[in-house]
């Protein structure tokens, strides 16, 4: 009796799951078909999240830094899982697509066309993350001068945080084909200057002095490598200097030049060296205008 009844209800499901939903010709789409995608898709998503777990835990174990690489590595395995994933979805529910793609040729190439600009990030995309020449926490600077630290790679865009909090996304094809400087690439003392005036007659050797003061007296300026003084030129106005400093802030470099510049102006008001505005003479010729009268 419980025999019967069990067999009775395997029958019931087995005709639910095979419940044609669809019908087109010789194809039919069940409930088995629906259930099978999404079971492939729940599969998908604990891989790629168990993966994300298992990496970070090793690295955290192996006491290195979670760094960008790391990131890459995660996203270029989901990119794989999804894309087997969706592979396997559609051969799941009987779906050939191979006359599809044979039949839409033409309009795949007009679609080739239209969207090469989107198909060029994409395989920017994949670049920077196979190659690793750009990661996530890099810190990099247009060709513009806008510099931002990179929070996100996806295939298409990067996401760019800059020093303003502003967040853009820039096509990957800009990373790849433009000049982009990588701060974090670079090595870990970088080279900054300050460039000031002074005017003519000023003691140059006083401030060369001044000026060494200053990047001494600054915490962001890192004097395992010594700061110097440039003499640039004799301008229009005035004797242009600059003081070149190593330092590892680049993300907050501004702030240790506008402090240099603050200290420099007092310590110039002190010791009697003035910086120069612009000036022009101006030469007036004056000539004798004779007027004549036919009186």
């Amino acid at each position: 009796m419980i025999e019967e009844e069990a067999k009775s209800i395997w029958k019931n499901i087995q005709e639910i799951l095979e419940y044609h939903i669809l019908e087109l010709g010789e194809y039919h789409l069940s409930f088995y078909n629906i259930i099978v995608v999404v079971l492939i898709l729940i599969i998908a998503r604990l891989i790629t999240s168990n993966l994300a777990k298992y990496l970070r835990k090793r690295i955290t174990q192996n006491d290195d830094p979670f760094d960008g690489k790391a990131l890459a590595l995660i996203q270029i395995g989901k990119y794989i899982t999804y894309l087997l994933a969706a592979l396997l979805a559609i051969r799941s529910v009987g779906f050939n697509i191979t006359p599809f793609l044979l039949g839409s040729s033409a309009l795949f190439i007009g679609l080739g066309f239209g969207l090469q600009d989107a198909f060029k990030d994409f395989i920017s995309g994949l670049i920077l993350l196979f190659e690793g020449d750009v990661v996530i926490g890099d810190i990099i600077e247009f060709e513009n001068g806008i510099l931002g630290t990179v929070k996100e790679i996806k295939l298409r865009t990067s996401k760019v945080r800059t020093r303003d909090g502003i967040v853009i996304f820039v096509p990957n094809s800009q990373l790849t084909n433009n000049r982009v400087i990588n701060w974090t690439n670079s090595n870990v003392l970088t080279r900054f200057h300050v460039k000031v005036g002074v005017a003519y007659g000023s003691d140059t050797e006083l401030v060369e002095k001044i000026l060494l003061e200053v990047a001494k007296e600054d915490d962001a300026v890192n004097m395992k490598i010594k700061p110097f003084v440039r003499f640039l030129d004799f301008g229009d106005s005035s004797l242009d200097f600059e003081i070149h400093f190593w330092s590892e802030e680049v993300w907050r470099i501004e702030f240790a030049k506008s402090r240099m510049r603050f200290l420099i102006d007092k310590k110039f008001r002190e010791n009697n060296v003035s910086i120069p505005f612009p000036q022009r003479d101006l030469h007036i010729r004056s000539s004798e205008v004779k007027l004549t009268s036919n009186d």
